[in-house]
């Protein structure tokens, strides 16, 4: 059946010749569209020109050397921060969440002092976060330099994200969804986990993508943290992560090839997680639809 209604790019035109003000504001957001697509267009080529030539069998080594300058155990580490971070900070994030939305009354005073709590932890600039991990993670708790050290701290950066995200994702739940539920006498608890929750599981995802986008590029907070020790580290290990890499590699001024090879390493792994996370959103979208 043919929509109804349905305008033709020959209709929308016409509309807009004929309100000058609709006009403008219809070619100032395609031009805004056409510029943002411009710069990521010119900053992925720039980093894969730059980087792309470097990319040598002896940069994948699987030990760190001052002459290979190996990314694989940066590659590793980063992985583990990943991991360590996410397991910190989604569960309290998506939690929080959840009470706010689901259980807090309205007008309450604490779900207010929350929610200006998160919007000012996530203005912090990181290396404030970098200085309070290391008073407090590694010299109050003598964790010392480690990756614990480290995602701890990266945990309490995302941890405002994640919860605001996931609050919004279930905001935008269709009161009808609950109303159902309950109707067919469904508990709280059952309404919450079995019908509003997945539901929102795409906008909780897009936060914790954002979350893993920050962790992956995040350096001044784990300098103070982590360290930037070249090896594989264990929990209660220092090691260094790829853009951590990638800094001193360029700090040094000795290997800037290099670090331009593992910008497109880590440029690749970003654009991987975005498409499998967004991948893995759709198919449990659509599986919510059916």
């Amino acid at each position: 059946m043919e929509a109804i209604n349905k305008q033709t790019a020959g209709d929308k035109l016409h509309a807009l010749q004929k309100h000058p003000g609709s006009l403008i504001l219809f070619l100032l957001v395609v031009l805004a569209a056409c510029v943002t697509f411009a710069v990521l267009i010119f900053l992925i080529a720039y980093i894969l020109i730059r980087g792309v030539p470097y990319l040598t069998p002896e940069l994948f080594s699987l030990h760190y050397t001052s002459d290979n300058v190996s990314l694989m155990p940066a590659l590793f580490n980063t992985i583990e921060m990943i991991f360590l971070a996410l397991i910190l900070a989604v569960p309290v994030g998506i939690f929080s969440a959840i009470y706010l939305v689901e259980y807090a009354k309205k007008g309450n005073k604490f779900v207010g002092v929350v929610r200006v709590t998160a919007e000012t932890l996530s203005g912090i600039p990181s290396i404030v976060y970098g200085l309070f991990g290391m008073l407090f993670f590694v010299t109050k708790l003598k964790w010392s330099y480690s990756m614990l050290a480290g995602a701890f701290t990266l945990a309490i950066m995302i941890l405002p994200l994640i919860m605001r995200t996931t609050e919004e994702a279930l905001i935008s739940v269709p009161d009808s969804y609950r109303e159902g539920s309950f109707g067919l006498g469904a508990g709280k608890l059952r309404t919450v986990f079995q019908v509003v929750l997945p539901s929102a599981i795409p906008g909780i995802l897009a936060g914790v993508i954002l979350g893993i986008g920050r962790i992956v590029g995040e350096t001044a907070a784990l300098m103070y943290t982590s360290g930037t020790v070249a090896k594989y580290a264990g929990a209660m290990e220092s090691g260094r992560t790829l853009a951590l890499h990638m800094y001193v590699l360029t700090s040094e001024a000795l290997h800037v090839d290099q670090a331009s090879a593992t910008a497109v390493v880590l440029l690749v792994i970003v654009i991987g997680i975005n498409a499998f996370s967004g991948f893995i959103a759709k198919k449990l979208a659509k599986k919510t639809g059916e």
